[in-house]
């Protein structure tokens, strides 16, 4: 076998052989990807050690800086043979344990809406767990064996971290900024949480790949917009990108799926384990302070606390590739925070791929997507991946580690399809390609008792409005973002407005309890920021106001058979807040309309109706 040799640091790096000659173990890297190497897959030969880096900044208002506590799992020959590598980083506020989730502490839903909200209870302090010097084990028997480095650090003001955490806010960018500033020697690092005697990371090449899951994947992200050097590329699964589009949607205060009544506060206190003699100060700081004035949950208004914490703002600097991966059903972490950043990574000329799968929460990409990604950006093997396709999706009801490669997503075939409305209510009314002229308006009745499955399933029913497209008579393949414009008519100064797009019939739930084949996707807004974001105004009772939006990003193939309908409805029992029934929402159905992302277009839907 042809064998490639690269240079890295005064190493060699052998491609395709087992290099284990008088230079030691070495890493093996085959088609492109790293092998597991025999001589670092034993565990009991790594190295374990824990340490802390000095930040530049304070956060728990102690006048020094804060130290970030740091795990490193590394092959013994690291210390034996001098042998340099690079490190897979995963950063937490997850390591030392959480405080539950109790809905019993979430804000109370149920309130009229615009007024203010009641106050909820905080939960007891959270008693850290785990022992040093191991934070995490997750990612080591992955990456260690096949010659990588992993270390993980606990964010601040959790764990044996200082600071405090701000769910969002600069420390959480410039902390794993400041542990890749110390493995790539900018940085300096600490024995102990409070001695003066240093560590170094003399075994690190200062190549430096992230990745993670959740909040875990939002850190990489984080610390990439810092533009820190060494950190080549990151690997974010499901992250949440923007703290407004985590609990609010269009204007609207929503709560994230499985979690009603969560807000951000919730979430600080979810995650707050760090020093019990300094979490005061990030109570009263940030939680009692800038969170309780910033967050706003009579509004819902995009603001600059909102701002602060939307990571597409903080793009320019950002330099490092990004794999983004995500679930088209993740009804958590919205699909959307995924597309936003790969877009305008893009937009960068950053090296860029992205994977979708139509599960929920979670999920990274299959390990080869994923090795070929550390093994180009962090070992320089020019394995042509910026070649490989840009998107990855997992076409309905196969397994995630078998993706169907395409050109990019959204489908560069998909074109946007208008539809128009055609009267119906409290049955069924029409989906076509035809626009209506002089219909009349139809009215539905808000009740948050009834869940979305519920009303779409129902033959007939005062609480929504349903639009449906002739039966399918082939598939219709839909990729990218639904949007909606709506004009409507509330009679109090404030509703919500729920749009669902779904397949029926109706039908059973596949493999994963949570999804079925009949949601396409979902979106949500408050129709008094028809104007604005950052601006709402109570609507005037009667009057009719447009307004248009985005749905969340989807790519699913509608079978033959099936019809594809527009739900339009108020109060969604899984994710707003539950004002008292009886608000009716009145629709002009010919000033309303939406655009589907069909591939193929126009041509292609009118083929599949007529």
């Amino acid at each position: 076998m042809k064998k490639t040799i690269l240079l890295i640091a005064g190493v060699y790096f052998v491609a395709g052989l087992m290099a284990q000659d008088k230079q030691g173990a070495l890493p093996v890297f085959e088609n492109g990807e790293a092998q597991i190497v025999k001589a670092f897959e034993d565990p009991d030969m790594w190295i374990r050690e824990d340490l802390w880096v000095e930040t530049e900044f304070d956060s728990d208002g102690d006048g020094k800086p804060d130290r970030m506590h740091v795990d490193v799992t590394r092959p013994r020959q690291t210390e034996t043979e001098g042998l340099k590598l690079p490190v897979v980083y995963n950063s937490s506020p997850y390591f030392a344990g959480t405080a539950g989730n109790d809905p019993d502490l979430f804000w109370d839903v149920n309130q009229e809406l615009g007024e203010d909200p009641k106050q909820h209870v905080h939960p007891p302090e959270i008693e850290r767990r785990g022992e040093r010097p191991i934070i995490s084990k997750g990612h080591v028997s992955t990456w260690v064996p096949r010659g990588y480095i992993v270390v993980h650090s606990s964010s601040p003001g959790t764990g044996l971290s200082d600071g405090s955490p701000t769910v969002g806010g600069d420390n959480e960018s410039l902390a794993p900024k400041a542990v890749i500033d110390w493995l790539c020697g900018r940085a300096k690092g600490y024995l102990t949480r409070t001695g003066k005697e240093e560590v170094t990371a003399y075994w690190s090449t200062g190549k430096v790949g992230m990745t993670g899951t959740s909040y875990n994947g939002t850190l990489p992200l984080a610390a990439a917009t810092t533009g820190v050097e060494g950190l080549e590329a990151i690997i974010p699964v499901a992250p949440n990108t923007s703290y407004y589009h985590y609990y609010r949607s269009n204007g609207l205060v929503r709560s994230p799926g499985g979690y009603l009544g969560e807000d951000i506060d919730v979430l600080f206190d979810f995650i707050h384990s760090g020093d019990l003699d300094k979490r005061a100060y990030a109570r009263e700081h940030v939680r009692d302070t800038e969170m309780k004035n910033g967050m706003d949950r009579k509004t819902g208004d995009y603001n600059d606390f909102w701002a602060g914490r939307d990571y597409l703002n903080d793009m320019e600097p950002m330099k490092a590739a990004l794999l983004m991966s995500h679930g088209f059903n993740d009804w958590n972490v919205v699909p959307e925070h995924s597309l936003r950043i790969y877009e305008a990574a893009k937009a960068k000329g950053l090296p860029t791929q992205i994977y979708y799968h139509q599960n929920g929460h979670g999920g990274p990409p299959p390990i080869t997507l994923m090795n070929r990604w550390f093994t180009r950006y962090l070992f320089g093997i020019d394995n042509g991946v910026e070649n490989d396709p840009k998107a990855w999706i997992v076409r309905e009801h196969d397994e995630r580690d078998h993706p169907t490669a395409y050109e990019d997503y959204p489908n560069p075939g998909a074109l946007p399809v208008k539809l128009y409305l055609s009267n119906g209510a409290p049955e069924k009314g029409g989906l076509t390609t035809t626009p209506n002229t002089n219909q009349r308006t139809e009215t539905l009745v808000d009740n948050y008792s009834f869940s979305s499955e519920a009303l779409a399933k129902a033959e007939n029913t005062e609480h929504r409005l349903l639009y449906v497209s002739p039966v399918l008579k082939e598939d219709v393949h839909i990729s990218g973002k639904t949007k909606i414009t709506i004009k409507a008519a509330s009679s109090k100064p404030a509703v919500n407005l729920s749009v669902y797009l779904v397949s029926l019939p109706w039908t059973e739930k596949r493999r994963d309890a949570k999804i079925t084949d009949n949601l396409i996707t979902r979106g949500w807004a408050d129709l008094q920021n028809y104007k604005s974001l950052t601006e709402s105004e109570p609507l005037e009772p009667g009057k009719f106001y447009e307004m248009t939006f985005e749905l969340q990003p989807d790519d699913q193939i509608i079978p033959a058979g099936q019809q594809i309908g527009l739900m339009i409805f108020s109060s969604d029992k899984e994710f707003t807040l539950h004002p008292q029934p009886g608000t009716k929402l009145t629709v002009d159905l010919d000033a309303t309309s939406i655009e589907i992302p069909v591939v193929g277009g126009s041509e292609s839907f009118k083929k599949a109706t007529n």
